[in-house]
């Protein structure tokens, strides 16, 4: 199901039913983009610490914004029944822009493309996104509605504002008490704020929110103080509905943290790195601060890459370059368990997903995630056991799937190409070892003034490696493919100029070979010292 701003705050009760009535969430985010062009030498790479890929992340997380997000509340239909009924909606959003707040974000052409491709709508994000904010966003309008310090940052909406405040002046001049005049086809944001600046500007005037536009009434000063200090529960200018307005989707951000259900992703750094900084707060400058407010607000992460990497090695699934391959893998014959795997049916208002494929729709790779999560779990609960005999219940999935928790697969970007390394970031404490190919090192003779780029372009047709300098003629290589590894040490173990080792730290440090010399020179001299102390001793 779709929803746009239209009609989303009716939903929210509903909603917020669904979310405590689900054994786990599935999520799916698509962005405006997903990499910052950066400077020749600050790019991702596989040679960064977890912590100097966030801070380079960070930026492109600022610059981009959501445009659809996607949630699949799975729940199950009964404790004896190994059934579950999904509910996927997609979330159509757009930045809050009201007062002073006037968002800048940024289009990247190739995900623009990508997702055209799959018939993204952009007029519905454009022109009926639900907006959204963050916690400081929400403190800046709180304190400018309380202090009544109002004021609109956009050209457009000022000049609107003045076109509305000069026909007002001009109709109060003939107006009596208690007359009305409607501004037509003034709705959203625009009614809340036309109605704010009327009030601030004119002590005479009374608005009220109408569905064909704003009522303006005129009043006596004296009634003015009594409308603005009695009951206000029909107000629409109240600082309540005007923050619930504005908040938007992060209303049900909110609900979704309370119920702190598992949230199941596939490839979902990404999406908890914009999840904190469009509906929690600006992303933090150190990486462990993150991990710990994504856990505070998510105790349970499960990331489906993660869980199926494993099980793909060890029974041999086919290659699957996404989500969609994954789920069919799991859905054909290879599948050992595939007749006794849950049932997963579709609520009645998400049926269009039922006969028909929306590969990267929001909505339905968060059903894909759900699914993937559960056919997995049923898998290695069915390995565990050697068979299962009675219906399994989700606390029995996710008790399989204990060693997989909270470990996120982290996607590291290269000058020209994405690459996917085996880490891993643990968001309930510290990040377990790295499993990936080990670091290569080139040793260049008869080759000068190489750099990194020539390098790159050297093995680029055999295999991709990021290449760091190391020394004046040697440099560090890294790929995420141990077969890589293997190939480049076969091809290049006879080549007169070009050197490949494995990097071994204890002998290819300049530290630690700056130590040995030192140690060296201090060795030879007290050798010296003690044969020439010697030799004194015996002439004498």
């Amino acid at each position: 199901m779709e929803l746009g701003a239209d009609g989303f705050e009716q939903k929210l009760p509903l909603l917020e039913e669904l979310i405590l009535g689900s054994d786990f969430v599935g999520l799916d985010i698509e962005f405006t983009g997903l990499r910052s062009i950066f400077p020749k030498g600050q790019q991702t790479s596989l040679f960064d610490t977890p912590a100097e890929w966030y801070l380079k992340t960070k930026q492109s997380i600022q610059q981009f914004t959501v445009c659809q997000i996607g949630l699949s509340m799975f729940s199950s239909m009964g404790r004896k029944s190994n059934k579950y009924v999904a509910h996927s909606y997609n979330f159509f959003l757009f930045p809050t822009t009201l007062g002073i707040m006037d968002s800048e974000f940024s289009f990247q052409a190739s995900s623009i493309l990508f997702l055209n491709q799959y018939g993204f709508d952009y007029n519905k994000f454009l022109k009926n996104g639900i907006p959204y904010m963050n916690e400081e966003q929400e403190k800046k309008i709180k304190q400018d509605l309380l202090t009544g310090n109002w004021k609109v940052r956009s050209t457009l909406d000022k000049d609107q504002m003045k076109v509305v405040i000069d026909e007002v002046t001009r109709w109060l001049e003939m107006a009596q008490e208690g007359d009305w005049m409607t501004l037509p086809d003034i709705t959203g944001f625009q009614a809340f704020e036309v109605q704010l600046v009327l009030r601030q500007a004119l002590p005479t005037v009374w608005t009220l929110m109408k569905d064909k536009g704003v009522l303006v009434k005129k009043v006596s000063r004296q009634y003015r103080w009594c409308l603005e200090n009695s009951s206000r529960e029909h107000d629409d200018c109240r600082r309540e509905k005007i923050l619930l307005s504005a908040r938007g989707f992060a209303v049900f951000f909110q609900m979704l943290v309370k119920a702190k259900k598992p949230l199941v992703g596939h490839n979902m750094m990404m999406d908890l790195l914009h999840l904190h900084e469009k509906f929690y707060r600006p992303l933090p400058e150190s990486y462990e601060q993150f991990k710990l407010n994504i856990h505070g607000l998510f105790p349970v992460l499960i990331d489906t890459k993660n869980v199926t990497k494993e099980i793909w090695k060890e029974l041999s699934f086919p290659r699957a370059s996404n989500l969609l391959e994954v789920y069919e893998v799991l859905n054909s014959d290879l599948n050992p368990t595939k007749n006794s795997c849950p049932v997963i049916i579709h609520a009645s208002e998400c049926i269009k997903y039922v006969e028909t494929k929306y590969p990267h729709e929001a909505a339905y790779d968060a059903f894909l995630c759900g699914s993937v999560l559960l056919k997995v779990a049923h898998l290695l609960l069915y390995r565990t056991t050697g068979g299962i005999r009675m219906e399994p219940t989700f606390p029995q999935y996710l008790d399989v799937l204990a060693p997989y928790v909270n470990q996120v697969n982290l996607i590291r970007a290269c000058i020209s190409k994405i690459n996917v390394s085996h880490i891993f970031q643990n968001f309930s404490g510290p990040d377990s070892p790295s499993r990936r190919p080990p670091t290569l090192i080139l040793k260049v003779r008869r080759w000068p003034g190489v750099d990194e780029e020539q390098i790159y372009y050297e093995f680029k047709d055999l295999c991709k490696f990021d290449v760091r300098r190391f020394t004046r003629n040697q440099f560090l290589l890294m790929t995420n493919k141990f077969k890589d590894v293997r190939i480049v040490l076969q091809e290049y173990r006879h080549h007169p100029d070009l050197q490949v080792t494995l990097y071994r730290y204890w002998r290819h440090s300049p530290n630690i070979n700056c130590i040995l010399q030192i140690c060296g020179v201090i060795t030879t001299w007290a050798f010296l010292a003690f044969i020439l102390g010697g030799s004194s001793s015996n002439i004498q």
